[in-house]
């Protein structure tokens, strides 16, 4: 690349940031040749009589008599959504109704039912009040001596808009500002549509969580790629909203499509190390305490003495939060989750009377508060305590996840809010045994397997051809014995890409699989893995980093990103450093290729014998990032300089590869498959019946 199209790695490591993926966003893969109109969409095959069967047996388990959930999700509703706002999300999942039909699991079915309830405006109490039902997370807002403080404004700049709009019309006191916003942590869902705020209300001051804005760029920068396509899979971008597709996103019915922003704090709490700290945000007192390391690297959760009302964030919601998010993060500390809500419980749980969150409903009345807290704690702690107890047993991690199944206490498997909807029980356990002993089972057969092409082809041979696994599989599958039908069949196509029966069986052994399931990631990794499998990768919801979120990344967060795109075989016959030297903040930092790897780091002063050094204003380098200026042009005036060898600038570029935002999760059909397929899998929209809305409108 020619230097004027700005060939500096420290520059252009700018046009190569990755998408932000947070813990309630999602990426699609990118536009797809196939795409159909949106008149259209995908839609599965119909339930196996095993699948019925399954789903039936987990209807007669569950207590459906237990209503005290969607009693509270209906409470104190002030304003409907009005037509802009339930264009956002609650619009799309009005097919939600009152029977389960056979393709969804009850119980997960249950939980879209409680979220479709989800559609206005609600008073929590007198000064505290929520929108849900316009995105994946609740706009809360909080009433002070002048204005409103608004916690969490949602994941997009569109959503936020348009739901602080709505609020204000209808809020009680709803003439007056926003006079602060708080961010609750680090998940996009929970800041992304700050700058819609910021815009309406600029003398706004934002708190956030501790370091917040290192760990939201931290948690998605260096895997940014992988996590991007991930998330696609686990919240079911590229699927259709319906009973063959989406019906549920744990935390609501879904989120909301539109840009993430970000508005830097102007202040982080318990940011002096304290676990709580005490605010007077407008005649407000609030207590913050520190909740990092729970369900985000930064979060914090508060308390408002004089509304005896507890801020819960996302520590808690209705529903077993993930330990590990199938769309890629580091590994969350259960035993630390359930103590920090222990914590709460000995600091306000013996006088708070309201508890809201971040998603889901509020939880009203001293006793109520305390059992559900409690409920939520020991759940925690006994994925905790019992994976580990498990773990010293000599349960391996293939197995873990399904004995913990057979230990939950009856206190816990009956009770609504402890449900696996968003992490389930199987993959939580693995995640703790991961944490503390790794990936390795101590088994020498998995110390160092075959690569999965060579391992599949080996294990192809050795049942005695595809044709021979297909024949067992197609036995197993009239039995419903699913799980092994997809590992076995899984390696056929591994093996034979072209067997076009074999992933067509896959293809049907997935979708009922994802039926099953009563995690919503779990059946959108199946139907993502069944749908692209039958017509390959289609387009889904894109959020870009926004120019808020580039703005923020730290330059070494950029260069360590840049480190991972370099070919370590090209770099290593290449052997150099170079000075970055920022005046504007006063920072330094010295970037330095050898042995195959880039590294960097900050130092007092350029290092002599740099091969280049070059110099610009951090707010340059942004500008850069954002493509709204190039090195050619800041060198020409005068805003940008170097001394030494500008083409090592070039020579760097070539040496980082550009990852494919589409890469291969499952083998993909060829494109004559893929659209010979489309003709079968996609039909009509169905029209919305204003004659049955789903189950929200019938109360």
């Amino acid at each position: 690349m020619k230097l004027n199209l700005v060939s500096v790695a420290v520059i252009s490591l700018l046009s190569a940031a990755p998408s932000y993926a947070g813990a309630g966003d999602s990426h699609g893969a990118g536009q797809d040749e196939h795409a159909l109109t949106t008149s259209f969409a995908y839609q599965g095959k119909p339930a196996t009589e095993a699948t019925k069967a399954h789903n039936a047996a987990v209807a007669a388990g569950l207590n459906f008599a237990d209503q005290e959930a969607f009693n509270n999700t209906r409470a104190k509703l002030i304003a409907k959504l009005d037509d802009a706002t339930a264009a956002l999300l609650a619009d799309k999942f009005e097919f939600i109704g009152d029977e389960t039909p056979d393709t969804v699991n009850p119980s997960l079915y249950r939980q879209a039912q409680l979220n479709n309830e989800a559609y206005g405006l609600y008073e929590v109490r007198d000064g505290i009040y929520q929108v849900r039902g316009t995105d994946l997370a609740n706009m809360s807002f909080v009433r002070t001596d002048n204005g409103w403080i608004v916690f969490d404004p949602l994941t997009t700049y569109e959503s936020a808009k348009a739901t602080l709009d709505f609020a204000l019309k209808h809020l009680p006191g709803g003439d007056k500002p926003v006079v602060a916003m708080v961010y609750s942590h680090s998940h996009g869902d929970h800041f992304g549509g700050s700058r819609a705020v910021a815009e309406r209300f600029p003398g706004v001051k934002v708190y956030g969580s501790h370091n917040i804005t290192a760990e939201m760029v931290d948690e998605n920068v260096l895997a940014g790629n992988a996590m991007a396509r991930r998330v696609s899979y686990q919240y079911g971008n590229t699927l259709s909203q319906g009973n063959t597709g989406i019906v549920d996103a744990a935390l609501s019915n879904g989120m909301a499509k539109g840009q993430i922003t970000y508005v830097m704090p102007h202040y982080e709490t318990n940011a002096q190390g304290q676990k709580f700290e005490k605010l007077t945000i407008d005649g407000l007192d609030i207590i913050f305490m520190d909740a990092s390391g729970t369900e985000a690297p930064s979060e914090a959760v508060a308390y408002i003495p004089s509304k005896r009302a507890i801020w819960g964030a996302e520590v808690m919601y209705h529903g077993m939060h993930n330990i590990y998010t199938l769309r890629g993060a580091k590994v969350r500390d259960a035993l630390k989750w359930s103590k920090t809500i222990n914590q709460m419980i000995e600091a306000w749980g013996g006088e708070a009377e309201f508890l809201f969150t971040a998603h889901s409903a509020p939880v009203w009345d001293n006793d109520n508060i305390l059992s559900y807290m409690k409920l939520q704690r020991d759940n925690y702690g006994f994925v905790h305590n019992q994976s580990l107890r498990l773990a010293n047993s000599g349960v391996v991690m293939q197995d873990i996840g399904w004995e913990i199944q057979k230990v939950i206490p009856d206190s816990i498997q009956q009770a609504w809010h402890t449900n696996g909807y968003h992490g389930t029980y199987s993959h939580n356990a693995r995640a703790v045994y991961n944490m503390y002993l790794g990936y390795f089972d101590m088994n020498p057969a998995n110390l160092n397997p075959l690569p999965t092409r060579e391992e599949a082809t080996k294990f192809v041979e050795y049942m005695g051809g595809a044709k021979s696994v297909l024949k067992k599989a197609k036995k197993d599958f009239s039995q419903g014995e699913y799980h092994f039908v997809a590992t076995a069949l899984n390696k056929v196509v591994i093996a034979e890409p072209g067997n076009k029966e074999a992933r067509n069986l896959l293809a049907d052994t997935y979708e009922q699989l994802g039926y099953q399931s009563e995690g919503a990631g779990w059946r959108n990794v199946y139907l993502s893995g069944a749908q692209e499998l039958r017509i390959g990768i289609q387009s889904g919801e894109i959020k870009a980093a926004s120019a808020d979120v580039i703005a923020n990344m730290p330059v070494t967060s950029l260069l360590d990103y840049m480190a991972i795109k370099i070919d370590s075989v090209k770099a290593q016959k290449h052997s150099f450093g170079i000075n970055l030297v920022l005046p504007d903040i006063n920072e330094t930092i010295y970037v330095e290729l050898a042995n195959g790897n880039l590294s960097n780091i900050k130092v007092d002063k350029p290092k002599a014998g740099a091969n280049l050094t070059v110099t610009l204003n951090n707010q340059d380098a942004i500008a850069m990032n954002l493509g709204k200026v190039s090195l050619k042009q800041l060198f020409e005036a005068g805003k940008a300089s170097y001394e030494g060898d500008v083409q090592l600038l070039d020579t760097l570029k070539s040496l980082m590869v550009d990852f494919d935002p589409r890469f291969e999760i499952v083998p993909l059909p060829t494109q004559a498959e893929a659209d010979a397929n489309q003709k079968i899998y996609y039909q009509a929209q169905p029209q919305h019946d204003d004659t049955h809305w789903g189950r929200r409108h019938q109360h």
